[in-house]
């Protein structure tokens, strides 16, 4: 478990560090096959996907007693239930007859689960109640077919699985994460929809893009006249890492060169919803007070509208307003996070190694004790999603990255001590596999 690492600018809870900290001896060589080879899909298949913790919905999606939730990541197939007794329970979704699925999809107002092929049927906690015909099958103990159950847990309205029924508990493997975002009371979010995106290229790609902030400066160059980009201290404690960013300030790249007007108009186009700003919204120099900065007036706007909702944010200062915290937890999901504003989003595997997909949920913050309603889910593709410009701008880049990984003279990819929240979900990935040294990652820092 590593300590914070970076140059402290100056003292107190939020010390700026930057985000790359101490230089390593030498880069980082990750072999590129382990992003389009079927062997190695495979091996994370069997070694990988089956014993780790991962987000599957969200507490909105199975509140209420017969809700239900399909949840899939490559052949794997979890069914949540939430039974009669406001138990939540997961099954492997098969019929103990021939395999089917029980369950497709999602919904609500279950009663029983009924196999559609030849109706078994079981009850909302997996106790096998029906078998048609029975006398065919001779002695057959209903006892000894329950569905087979699926280790299942949820922590601030987010729901995971684990097909290994004897995995550690979720909080231990979340390890520091709940504890650091306390203050941010989750549990008051709520899912309104979530977006899967299908997309040309491996789910580690996808998550890559998601876990560094060293292509903010090319790849977004609206997002980086306001946040700091450098100053974004980073931590990793073993399956979880986490960044920080301040938004509405310029990245000191700048130097100094932008104008306050000019860092409000950037958060507006790109960050403008979070506080209810329509795109265009005037910098608001007539509300300013004497000492007043931009983050100062980006939180007043953001408390404002909270309170439009309902919802009081007195409790948060600037920095919890501004202050973008995010949490990669392996091996696919990242958190983001400050007082008004959680969006998650996972990468899971498609039907070969050069596809796979981006699901996003996206939530608001309501009312203590607010009611939870069943999300929109929706499915789209890479060439049609528009989840806001700076996402729009990660997902149309990922089919010509994993283009370009397959190329010949391509043979590793070359990171930084930047990226070292990529480079720590392939030290716990060679874990899983229980690779070779041969195989494994080279140069860097100790891992």
């Amino acid at each position: 478990m590593n300590a914070p690492v970076g140059n402290p600018a100056r003292t107190g809870p939020h010390a700026q560090q930057d985000a790359i900290g101490a230089p390593p001896p030498s880069p980082t060589l990750v072999p590129a096959e382990r992003y389009y080879s079927p062997e190695f899909a495979r091996l994370e298949m069997e070694r990988m996907w089956p014993r780790v913790w991962q987000l599957a919905c969200m507490v909105d999606h199975v509140a209420q007693p017969g809700d239900y939730f399909e949840y899939r990541c490559g052949p794997y197939g979890v069914l949540i239930v939430r039974g009669d007794d406001g138990v939540l329970r997961a099954f492997q979704n098969a019929c103990r007859h021939r395999g089917n699925s029980v369950c497709v999809g999602s919904g609500a107002g279950l009663r029983e689960l009924k196999c559609g092929y030849h109706g078994w049927t079981w009850d909302l906690a997996g106790t096998l109640k029906r078998v048609p015909d029975r006398k065919g099958f001779g002695s057959l103990r209903m006892s000894d077919f329950p569905l087979v159950p699926v280790r299942v847990d949820a922590w601030a309205g987010l729901v995971f699985v684990n097909l290994d029924v004897d995995a550690m508990p979720l909080l231990q493997y979340l390890e520091a994460v709940p504890d650091d975002i306390a203050w941010c009371r989750l549990e008051d979010f709520r899912c309104y929809a979530t977006l899967t995106v299908d997309v040309e290229a491996n789910w580690k790609t996808i998550a890559d893009g998601y876990s560094e902030t060293y292509h903010i400066q090319t790849l977004h160059p609206e997002l980086l006249r306001c946040v700091d980009d450098i100053h974004a201290p980073q931590q990793i404690w073993g399956h979880t890492g986490k960044s920080d960013q301040p938004y509405g300030v310029p990245s000191p790249r700048f130097d100094g060169a932008l104008s306050d007007e000019e860092v409000w108009d950037a958060y507006v186009s790109t960050q403008g919803a979070l506080m209810g700003a329509a795109e265009g919204a005037p910098f608001p120099a007539d509300e300013r007070r004497p000492g007043q900065t931009v983050q100062d007036l980006i939180a007043a706007r953001t408390r404002e509208f909270a309170a439009s909702r309902g919802v009081n944010l007195g409790w948060a200062d600037t920095d919890r307003i501004t202050r973008l915290h995010q949490y990669n937890v392996f091996p696919n999901m990242t958190l983001l996070a400050n007082a008004d504003h959680l969006t998650v989003m996972c990468s899971r595997p498609g039907p070969d190694p050069d596809h796979g997909e981006m699901v996003i949920f996206l939530t608001t913050r309501m009312a203590p004790g607010a009611a939870r309603n069943r999300p929109t889910d929706v499915r789209t593709t890479a060439g049609q999603a528009e989840p806001g410009l700076v996402l729009t701008q990660d997902i149309r880049l990922l089919a010509g990255l994993q283009r370009g990984l397959h190329q010949p003279g391509f043979t590793h990819l070359v990171l930084s001590s930047e990226e070292r929240r990529v480079i720590n979900m392939h030290r716990n990935l060679e874990r899983y596999l229980d690779l070779p040294d041969r195989e494994r990652i080279r140069g860097g820092a100790p891992g």
